[in-house]
């Protein structure tokens, strides 16, 4: 997780390289103003539909405002199918806890190698230039 920053940092446009991060052995996130609506890769273990494990990537809105939290998700909602052309298929937006939402995919849990570093980086630098400018207009 702490490799990450840099690697992504490298793949994104000059407008988007100045994020800040939080880490911790098993979470990123990465935000550029306000530390609750955050991109995020989460090593969710032995959870989720992948046989050996499955972390997830995305964009997740924990703001203490629901109603901003709703906005920002049906923002992503009205862009869905522009989402998934560009992202992938899998790319879901939903409710989550809390009265907090998100955009997000799984993926199987990657074995930490330079690959998997460059796949997962390269996954959430593509996402973060597609979803920020929505991010953005809302916010």
């Amino acid at each position: 997780m702490r490799t990450l920053p840099d690697a992504i940092r490298a793949l994104l446009p000059a407008e988007y390289q100045q994020f800040r991060v939080k880490t911790r052995n098993w979470m990123l996130q990465l935000y550029f103003d306000d530390p609750r609506l955050h991109y995020e890769v989460w090593n969710l273990g032995s959870r989720g539909p992948f046989p050996g494990g499955s972390m997830e990537v995305g964009l997740h809105f924990e703001s203490k405002d629901k109603a901003l939290n709703q906005r920002l998700l049906q923002a992503n909602i009205r862009h869905m199918i522009e989402l998934k052309v560009t992202l992938g298929e899998s790319w879901i937006a939903e409710d989550w806890d809390k009265g907090w939402t998100k955009v997000y995919t799984l993926i199987p849990k990657p074995k930490f190698s330079e690959a998997d570093l460059n796949n997962v980086s390269a996954q959430l630098a593509e996402a973060i230039v597609f979803l920020e400018p929505i991010r953005r207009e809302v916010d």
